[in-house]
């Protein structure tokens, strides 16, 4: 399965003026989590840069006791200060995990920079082990500059 082949409708969602931001936000979450079968909980976090946090939005998926998360803890948190995607094919192989769920064996963060300042991210859970290939990467790069364009 493309990855790609979800571009257009995504673009669609982007766009809709009529839509509050954090309406658009959940809706991109929405469709990621329901047409992309490894994506069981799909999430942005954007970042306080006084409090040195990160505040969940908008996601899809079950609901998480982690809405705000320190810089430097757990993934997301060490995203926030590394400025790079991380991919985790094993989370429980991680020191400075989070965990979420019992169910999340992977997971996905990538930076979300507007003018050249990393102000969020996208957070992406799996019950899959190992489900992130390149093709994963590169996409979410591109959700993250479409996203970018509407903030």
């Amino acid at each position: 399965m493309s990855l790609n082949r979800l571009k257009p409708e995504l673009s669609e969602i982007l766009s809709r003026d009529d839509l509050k931001v954090d309406d658009r936000l959940t809706r991109v979450c929405e469709l990621l989590q329901q047409n992309v079968d490894y994506y069981n909980w799909v999430g942005f976090y954007f970042a306080d840069h006084n409090t040195r946090t990160l505040h969940l939005k908008s996601f899809a998926g079950e609901p998480t006791d982690h809405t705000v998360i320190p810089f430097g803890k757990g993934i997301c948190g060490q995203v926030a200060e590394s400025n790079s995607n991380f991919v985790v094919p094993d989370v429980q192989a991680q020191d400075n995990y989070i965990a979420c769920s019992l169910h999340v064996k992977a997971e996905i963060v990538v930076p979300l920079f507007k003018d050249g300042k990393n102000i969020g991210q996208i957070d992406i859970d799996s019950h899959k082990s190992d489900p992130f290939s390149a093709e994963d990467e590169a996409f979410l790069e591109w959700v993250n500059k479409k996203v970018a364009e509407i903030l």
